[in-house]
């Protein structure tokens, strides 16, 4: 157990964790390669160009940019912020949605604690169980999967979720990770900032209090790479500053209420919005697809149905039916409808321009200035064992796709 040497904030004590299941290496690591992964959550791509991005803009133009990041289907907090550390798709992963049922293990939401910390949810192999296993420590401040034990092994260091824990905190904890001697040091370090997607939910992504969350983790990262050249790490540690998925403007005028639409008793709804995931009743299925064929601004597949670009198949958590709402369209219920109704979701087909990723990195394996108009989430994994040093788990990205960011 390794002890983090700052006092937590009181509010925080007893919630967080730190663990190291895995031993330490036997012989010190060289000094190599780190990478220091930042995710924000619901940053789209586009919010970089905004006035309230102006330390991270500067970030990028020291280092490298994507126009855009393709997410992967569903556009969903777990599912993406998973694939991008795996390079699998949802279907081959596991995390098929922030809330999805496994008859074997039972139902997992990511507020589920339980759940989330099952390792037998979390399929692949994640950069950090790839750094661990080939001798190279690695340390989490807050990723969805970190907290399990997946195939045996947790970052040296972990911590469990607080969305209360502020940012000053989460920066000091990775800077004094990375300001351990070599060889003690994590190799690979992940940090993760909620508050865009929250403001951006509540208000919706155009709204004065989004604009006011962005110019929160723009600062935020902009000290952590102050700190990183404080501690003169520049030779040394890469930046990649990434987001999970855009964000679309909804409205009370733009809904699909699907007990208006579907007879009860003939369904059953594991995942709302705005990718519906349904079990039809036995005997059912035929009369809950014919309904929802007719339902305007809504797509709805067979399972085995569903466009192999979406790659959403072949999971057994897949549902049977599979209805994915048009942007910034909701899909919902009447007794959700008269409780609190987000003004900015996610979620939506992957190729939409609300949808896309934020990707900027910088660091000695990136090169100055250097602009690229896409990559893919799958392709990270990849590139951060590529940087890292370490031989690649099967995985469905590719390291030629995204050679074009690098040195």
């Amino acid at each position: 157990m390794h002890s983090i040497r700052f006092l937590w904030p009181a509010a925080t004590v007893g919630l967080l964790a730190c663990g190291a299941p895995a031993a330490p290496p036997s012989t010190p690591v060289p000094a190599a390669q780190v990478v220091v992964l930042v995710s924000i959550d619901g940053f789209r791509s586009d919010f970089l160009d905004r006035p309230e991005a102006a330390r991270m803009r500067a970030i990028a133009r020291g280092g490298v940019r994507a126009r855009v990041m393709e997410p992967v289907f569903p556009t969903k907090t777990f599912p993406t912020h998973y694939s991008i550390v795996t390079g699998l798709y949802p279907e081959h992963h596991g995390i098929v949605g922030n809330t999805m049922e496994d008859p074997a293990i039972g139902r997992f939401t990511i507020s589920d604690s339980a759940a989330v910390s099952d390792r037998r949810w979390w399929g692949g192999e994640p950069i950090w169980v790839t750094a661990e296993r080939q001798g190279r420590r690695s340390a989490a401040f807050f990723w969805p999967g970190s907290e399990a034990p997946i195939q045996g092994v947790r970052p040296t260091w972990w911590t469990r979720f607080d969305a209360r824990v502020p940012h000053e905190t989460r920066i000091r904890q990775v800077l004094e990770w990375l300001e351990l001697p070599p060889g003690q040091a994590p190799a690979f370090v992940t940090m993760y900032l909620s508050n865009v997607d929250s403001d951006s939910h509540a208000h919706g992504p155009d709204s004065p209090e989004a604009a006011a969350a962005i110019v929160r983790a723009d600062s935020a990262v902009g000290a952590l790479w102050d700190g990183i050249l404080a501690l003169g790490l520049q030779d040394r540690v890469n930046l990649i500053v990434v987001s999970d998925h855009g964000m679309a403007p909804t409205s009370r005028d733009r809904v699909i209420v699907l007990d208006e639409i579907l007879a009860p008793g003939t369904y059953r709804v594991v995942d709302w919005n705005p990718v519906a995931m349904i079990v039809p009743a036995e005997g059912k299925e035929q009369e809950v697809l014919d309904r929802l064929a007719r339902v305007p601004h809504l797509t709805t597949w067979r399972k085995v149905e569903v466009p192999e670009r979406l790659h959403f198949r072949a999971h057994p958590r897949i549902t049977p039916v599979v209805a994915a709402a048009d942007d910034g369209w909701t899909i919902t219920s009447r007794p959700f409808l008269s409780r609190f109704f987000p003004l900015g979701m996610h979620g939506y087909d992957n190729h939409l321009p609300s949808m896309q990723s934020l990707f900027i990195a910088t660091g000695p394996a990136f090169p100055a200035g250097r602009v690229v108009d896409r990559i893919r989430m799958v392709d990270v994994y990849e590139l951060m064992a590529a940087i890292l040093g370490l031989t690649p788990a099967p995985n469905d990205g590719s390291l030629d796709s995204v050679k074009v960011v690098m040195r």
